[in-house]
């Protein structure tokens, strides 16, 4: 069932996760955005494709395996 603290528990979860690059590494978020910059809008939209992919797939193997 859908529940509003899973969904904020996400958003917090992804607002960690977003942070630790630049935390950690600076220079090296900032040579990645410039890269991405270079990129067309094609390939910009493959990564992204493919990112949220991967994410479904791990979101529907981490709900279905307690279920095992």
């Amino acid at each position: 069932m859908f529940s509003w603290s899973d969904l904020l528990a996400a958003f917090a979860l992804y607002l960690v996760l977003e942070g630790i690059m630049p935390f950690m590494n600076p220079e090296g978020l900032r040579r990645a955005l410039t890269s991405m910059a270079g990129m067309s809008d094609q390939q910009l939209r493959l990564i992204g494709l493919l990112s949220m992919v991967a994410g479904v797939g791990l979101l529907y193997f981490v709900r279905h395996a307690a279920n095992l």
